[in-house]
């Protein structure tokens, strides 16, 4: 229904090389330089020559420059860019002929990554630029800028760009950062990074979604990124940051915008916990989105229940909620909400998902602001939930029953659909 620096030591044994080279194994970690930016390091010519080459543990230093190529990493690594002078812009671009296939995500399906990551721990990658320009990919495989698959590590200060096709931008396929598990609960943490023109998620955090009820994905922490979508469009419904099938963690302190579909009953969502529980969503800022945060249990994957949504800043929803809690037992506290077409906080009885059966019960819904809305509180048919006290300016209704309200006039705004408009990026890719 619907559509998260480590600078290792460097070795005391130096390692003199031109292009690539080869690390006798054993060796302590030891940090090496792709370009010429740097003396008195190993020095490589192309990033996969340096990952191939050092032991685990050891930095690679990308300088200011332009690399047309796809790396794969499998171990503890730091690989980061390094400024030189006036200039600190590592670009990693896709190859002449486009990006292939490097990958399989945990769900079987085709990926050609940017960046991937797989099996390895400890991964930190910051200070990158990763530009999707050119990729020559259509619906398959799926396109990716950051991919860490069953990993962990810490993703910060990068700029991802430009994962998006030109053949078909209603495939369900584009990911800037992606995150996936079906193997333990690995953390990751994802901070302070530009993304922008993707063409499905900016940032996803993903499990398997196998065991519903239960944590089976990776942990993560999404904190201070700048997340801005294509804004208005009736090719996909985008989603800013995604939390689903399983997957867990805090969302906080993020900026998200401009995610709008213009089609049919479904909406583009800033924040999505899909199918995944007791996530935690606070400090973030959200405007020009179809629905701000969602929560969104699924019948197949599980509840998306116990999710706390708190001190958020959220303006500009268009068509739906700013808040739609469409799971149970969550809390939504002191948001500021404001120019939401449909209302400000909405307890959604259109989904289900086991264990808990319907959604729109039992959640807590107070010391909200909420400023212009058709209404204040949508109340939905569920039971149990506590709606007071909020406060509310400009609004039509400060609760109303049921789960639809007309909303406000305005660019966008037109008539709601009570379900189903929320859309997740799937187990599998398919077309709008």
């Amino acid at each position: 229904m619907v559509e998260k620096i480590r600078l290792l030591r460097r070795s005391l044994v130096p390692v003199v090389v031109l292009g690539a080279c080869c690390v006798a194994s054993g060796v302590q970690a030891t940090t090496v330089v792709v370009g010429a930016c740097k003396t008195g390091l190993g020095r490589f010519t192309t990033i996969q020559a340096a990952v191939n080459a050092v032991p685990a543990g050891s930095t690679v230093e990308v300088c200011p420059g332009t690399y047309p190529e796809q790396v794969t990493i499998t171990e503890k690594l730091t690989l980061t860019g390094v400024a030189n002078g006036t200039n600190g812009a590592a670009v990693i671009v896709s190859p002449s002929s486009g990006l292939v296939q490097n990958a399989t995500d945990i769900f079987g399906n085709p990926v050609a990554a940017q960046i991937f990551v797989s099996g390895a721990t400890e991964v930190t990658i910051s200070h990158l630029t990763v530009d999707g320009s050119g990729n020559e990919v259509g619906c398959s495989p799926n396109l990716e800028g950051i991919y860490y698959q069953n990993s962990s590590g810490t993703i910060s200060y990068n700029a991802v760009r430009n994962q998006i096709t030109t053949a078909d931008q209603g495939c369900q396929i584009g990911l800037a950062i992606n995150v996936e598990s079906d193997t333990g609960e690995p953390t990751v943490t994802i901070s302070y990074n530009s993304v922008r023109n993707y063409q499905k998620n900016g940032i996803t955090a993903d499990g398997p979604g196998t065991d519903p009820g239960v944590v089976t994905g990776p942990s993560v922490v999404v904190t201070g990124n700048t997340v801005i979508g294509i804004g208005a469009t009736s090719n996909i419904a985008q989603n800013g940051i995604q939390i689903g099938f399983g997957a867990t963690g805090t969302v906080m302190s993020n900026d998200v915008a401009d995610d709008i579909y213009t089609g049919p009953t479904y909406g583009s969502s800033g924040i999505l916990i899909y199918a995944s529980l007791g996530v935690i969503v606070t400090g973030n800022t959200v405007e020009s989105t179809n629905l701000a945060v969602a929560t969104a249990s699924d019948p197949t994957y599980g509840a998306a229940d116990n999710v706390s949504i708190k001190s958020n800043k959220i303006g500009g929803t268009q068509t739906f909620d700013a808040i739609d809690l469409c799971s149970n037992t969550n809390t939504t506290k002191l948001n500021v909400i404001y120019g939401s077409a449909q209302s400000g906080v909405h307890a959604d009885d259109s989904c289900t998902g086991p264990p808990s059966g319907s959604s729109g019960n039992n959640n807590t819904i107070s010391s909200n602001t909420i400023n212009e809305a058709c209404a204040g509180i949508l109340e939905g048919n569920g039971t149990g939930n506590t709606v007071n006290p909020n406060t509310f300016y400009n609004v039509t209704n400060t609760t109303l029953a049921g789960d639809t309200c007309a909303p406000l006039a305005g660019p966008n705004m037109t008539a709601a659909v009570p379900s189903g408009k929320t859309r997740s990026m799937r187990a599998s890719p398919f077309k709008k």
